[in-house]
């Protein structure tokens, strides 16, 4: 039977192309899943892991631990597959990916969640900003977060309403911390002045560094004592992120999995 409708344009598949290629995904998937359980019996010698993740995730929390996984079990290839949270829950969904990181839990999900760390949402603010005099008191310098003093409760949790009047650096729409940012804007009462927004969270943290308007910036993010940069704590439940390592609900789990949510150590409460 023919799978291609060649009279349409563009081409698109016919009723039985669309059962062949649901078909075909069923088969593939049977198939990595087959390879999986026989790297298993290998005892981890060989196989490949597939870790979906943002570029935060990825650039700023995977290294070491990947480092130190891959030298655990050097015979394992680690793929890295970078993009936004929405599309890697589906690329989970569709069996591309082992595994992802996400923060923003559906009750109607059928993902396996394993917690695995915690980052708090800080506001930067450039130095050069006047900033009023009472809220000198709560700002927080780099080597403040590093030292970790933030988790303290040393300085003072302040209000987004504070700083009505600054401009902001925002992540474009779609991405996590720019729904976060503007949650906390809508419970202070404040329309953001908006300067600019950027696809990354590493990017409009340069940005801000740069001094082009304040951030909302994770504190894990933060590596230099010298930042140029005031922090604040955020007055808000928003301002608390609890990552999960999410696993597929629906397929069979590899030792190779496994291993690694083991090595990424989910009871530390860091």
């Amino acid at each position: 039977m023919p799978l291609f409708d060649r009279s349409a344009r563009p081409l698109t598949l016919t009723a039985a192309g669309e059962a062949y290629i649901r078909k075909y995904e069923e088969i593939r998937s049977l198939e990595e899943e087959l390879a999986m359980q026989l790297n298993d019996i290998s005892g981890l010698k060989t196989g490949s892991l597939k870790i979906g993740g943002s570029h935060y995730i990825i650039s700023h929390i995977l290294p070491p631990f990947l480092a130190s996984f891959s030298g655990k079990y050097p015979g394992l290839n680690l793929e890295l597959i970078e993009s936004g949270a929405d599309s890697l829950l589906d690329m989970l969904e569709d069996h591309e990916i082992d595994l992802t990181f996400n923060c923003e839990k559906d009750p109607e999900e059928t993902f396996l969640r394993i917690p695995c760390f915690t980052d708090h949402i800080l506001l930067a603010v450039p130095k050069a900003f006047a900033i009023p005099a009472p809220l000198l008191s709560a700002a927080m310098t780099g080597e403040d977060i590093l030292s970790g003093r933030h988790l303290r409760d040393e300085f003072s949790a302040v209000s987004a309403a504070a700083f009505a009047d600054l401009p902001f650096v925002l992540l474009t729409p779609g991405n996590g911390l720019h729904d976060r940012a503007m949650t906390v804007f809508a419970a202070a009462g404040i329309s953001p002045v908006i300067r600019i927004m950027a696809g990354q969270l590493t990017t409009c943290f340069h940005l801000c560094e740069a001094g082009m308007g304040a951030a909302f910036v994770p504190d894990r993010l933060i590596n230099r004592p010298d930042s140029p940069m005031r922090f604040f704590r955020l007055d808000s439940p928003y301002a608390v992120r609890q990552f999960d390592i999410v696993l597929s609900g629906k397929r069979y789990i590899s030792n190779a999995v496994k291993a690694f949510t083991a090595h990424m150590n989910p009871d530390d409460p860091a």
